[in-house]
């Protein structure tokens, strides 16, 4: 008796050229699949050691012509042990507590999200998201994902961090905190909060996205010890200081499960 697979093939779609939002005058291209059904977390799980990070219901990869800036990267949580300056960081929000919760956008975010973009990024495409495009952003999702937030002891939101849970670590989609404290860095305790978090769930790994070494706004992911950078296919360990080995392709081959 002949048995069929009732699984449907994974598509894998190659987007049109846009600007690069990291790096002036260059263009960039992104390979990219739908993350939906029974299998989208596994899938997920799957493309995200390949390299691959998620929006929405989508996950992508960079597939720049003539172009590997864009290096995944992820913490040893397990291993990690926070720098002078990271230190220094933590004590300065000693009073500020991280809460998971439900992926549910709420206006008091949405408040604080706007500030930030205005404040940090108000030139790019998420300055002019409205309150229902953050909730898309937040809630349109095939996943386990949340939305940790960080409030000081009177309760005032001071930051979130929408975060994916994969079986391997948690990944860090996309975070926002109050620019008037920017003295503080939120922004890296935001992160040294998610590898604490992981590391109390016997989580090996947070996934920060991609490390861009010619932007300035990217060079805070590699300040993280210790690292791994996805080279060749192969995650390595990022030298202090170091810049990784030339090639970093992720290609949907060898991602397709």
């Amino acid at each position: 008796m002949l048995h069929r697979s009732t699984r449907r093939p994974q598509f894998f779609y190659t987007t049109a050229p846009l600007p690069c939002p990291y790096l002036a005058g260059r263009l960039e291209r992104k390979i990219v699949t739908e993350l939906t059904g029974p299998d989208a977390e596994p899938l997920h799980d799957r493309l995200s050691r390949a390299g691959f990070r998620r929006s929405h219901n989508i996950a992508y990869s960079p597939v720049c012509p003539g172009c590997q800036a864009c290096i995944p990267i992820r913490i040893d949580a397990a291993g990690f042990r926070p720098d002078r300056t990271q230190r220094r960081v933590a004590r300065a929000n000693e009073g500020v507590q991280g809460s998971p919760a439900p992926a549910r956008a709420t206006a008091e975010q949405f408040s604080l999200f706007q500030r930030y973009q205005r404040s940090r990024h108000q030139d790019g495409d998420m300055a002019a998201m409205g309150f229902y495009d953050y909730r898309a952003m937040v809630e349109d999702t095939p996943i386990t994902t949340g939305l940790v937030e960080f409030r000081d002891a009177d309760g005032r939101l001071l930051g979130g961090c929408l975060t994916d849970w994969l079986s391997d670590g948690l990944s860090a989609v996309y975070s926002f905190y109050e620019p008037e404290l920017e003295k503080r860095s939120l922004g890296t305790f935001i992160i040294l909060w998610l590898v604490r978090r992981a590391v109390e769930l016997g989580l090996p790994y947070v996934y920060l996205g991609y490390w861009v070494p010619q932007s300035r706004k990217m060079t805070y992911k590699a300040r993280f010890h210790p690292s791994e950078i996805l080279a060749g296919g192969t995650w390595r360990p990022l030298p202090r200081g170091g810049m990784p080995e030339a090639g970093t392709a992720t290609l949907a081959t060898a991602a397709t499960p």
